[in-house]
């Protein structure tokens, strides 16, 4: 006979009143599981969503919260260096009046104002593109030391020069917007290759540049600026001054008609070193000769001897040449000089009336 196996009283109680429970068909406990599950419908998706997303605001909000931060100190950071810099900037500029390669490179960024023209602004950078060439010339060729009581004296006069060039060059593109002048790329180049052709800017584009860096500090584009910026100075001297064209036409016309160069120069030639001579140059003249402008080079040598040209002008006045004789590659000739008057009797009555204000002293 078999003997049953001895429970412990407390388990033999636990076991009677834990009831049996058979265990569920599968196909039971997903009916059961899914029970719990509420059914989403299109009346019940938005209640749904809202339940889903707000329990996830609390993940979210913290990460939004310290990016928030984040921008908040990174655009108090920037703030601060902008301000630390313009500060900077302004005290360099306007207090110690600095013309450091740094701060001219400030100013071609930034347009800080060094005076007013009238209605125009004249930038810093304007104003130091003209001094830092003066002091890089008599530093580097003439070796004059800055920090000499001379030497701040001869500074102090740069100052002034400059600032009274750029304020001008401003009133000249005020005088040429009112009278639609213009120097156009084509005649820039047009000016930059007729002296080129006379040998007067190098025998080659690395002479022309490294001669432009020796003595001015500038670049080939440093050079078209300043040349155009001339050129456009005396477009606008030409077109105003209508009193000397009257002349120069005046004096053509006659010569046209047959009147003795020779006399006509003695009696209207601007020039007190030809004059005297019937505007005889007085020596020979060969392509290269730097004491003729340029324009005037040109014409003569496309002329014959005995010829007369028309009225060329140049960035001193307007002139008529006659050639007299040749000798080889070079020329004899004579001239009539009509000079221009000068620019400040243009700018001098816009200055009167529209006074230029200087934000820096000189």
């Amino acid at each position: 006979m078999k003997r049953k196996p001895h429970i412990h009283p407390r388990v033999k109680k636990v076991l009677q009143k834990r009831p049996y429970r058979r265990k569920a068909k599968p196909e039971q406990s997903l009916e059961q599981a899914i029970q719990g599950i509420p059914r989403i419908t299109n009346e019940t998706v938005a209640e749904h969503r809202e339940e889903v997303l707000s329990s996830a605001r609390k993940y979210i909000y913290p990460l939004q919260h310290s990016a928030h931060k984040v921008v908040i100190i990174s655009g108090g950071l920037f703030a601060a260096v902008v301000i630390a810099f313009f500060s900077y900037s302004l005290l360099a500029l306007y207090r110690f009046h600095s013309s450091s390669t740094f701060m001219y490179g400030v100013t071609q960024v930034i347009p800080f104002p060094a005076a007013r023209a009238g209605s125009h602004f004249v930038s810093y950078e304007s104003y130091l593109f003209e001094l830092r060439h003066y002091i890089h010339y008599y530093q580097t060729q003439q070796k004059i030391d800055f920090n000499s009581d001379s030497g701040k004296q001869q500074l102090a006069e740069f100052r002034k020069r400059s600032m009274q060039s750029a304020i001008n060059d401003a009133y000249v593109k005020q005088l040429a917007k009112q009278n639609h002048i213009t120097v156009t790329t084509q005649e820039l180049n047009n000016q930059i290759a007729l002296v080129r052709s006379q040998n007067r800017l190098g025998s080659s584009d690395q002479v022309f540049a490294d001669v432009l860096k020796e003595f001015w500090g500038w670049s080939v584009d440093d050079f078209k600026r300043e040349l155009k910026q001339q050129m456009l100075a005396q477009k606008v001297t030409a077109t105003l001054d209508t009193a000397t064209q009257e002349r120069a036409k005046n004096v053509l016309t006659q010569l046209q008609q047959g009147g003795d160069f020779a006399t006509i120069a003695k009696q209207t030639s601007d020039d007190p070193s030809t004059r005297d001579a019937g505007g005889e140059y007085g020596f020979l003249i060969d392509r290269t000769n730097r004491n003729i402008q340029p324009q005037v080079i040109d014409a003569i040598f496309k002329m014959k001897p005995g010829q007369i040209s028309d009225i060329i002008t140049t960035s001193v006045g307007l002139e008529i040449v006659k050639v007299t004789s040749t000798e080889g590659d070079k020329v004899h000739a004579s001239h009539i000089l009509f000079l221009f008057k000068d620019s400040n009797t243009y700018i001098d009555p816009i200055k009167a009336k529209q006074k230029p204000k200087q934000y820096i002293s000189t």
